[in-house]
């Protein structure tokens, strides 16, 4: 059985520090991700990832969990670059 790493959530809402603990373990939900955002969080998808985008960008989140902040970071720049090269490659044809 694997230990529990505590997270200091100092400095974040309660809903920011639920938003960090989703995304560590959202897998564990049944269903499809989006499905839970709504059941849990009670908005859409769309504003959900607004918020993390936001949140992720946090000094106070970073603090919290920087393993899991520092991942989601780089996930975005990934579809960041992915998005801007799909842009590139249109544009030059």
């Amino acid at each position: 059985m694997a230990a529990a790493v505590a997270h200091d959530v100092e400095g974040l809402t309660e809903r920011e520090a639920a938003i960090l603990e989703f995304e560590r373990g959202w897998w564990r939900h049944g269903g499809a991700k989006e499905s839970a955002i709504t059941e849990l969080f009670g908005m859409t998808a769309t504003r959900y990832y607004q918020t993390l985008n936001v949140l992720i960008d946090s000094p106070h989140a970073l603090a919290a969990d920087p393993m899991l902040v520092k991942r989601l970071r780089r996930m975005r720049q990934t579809r960041q670059a992915s998005r801007q090269a799909r842009r590139f490659a249109d544009g030059a044809l």
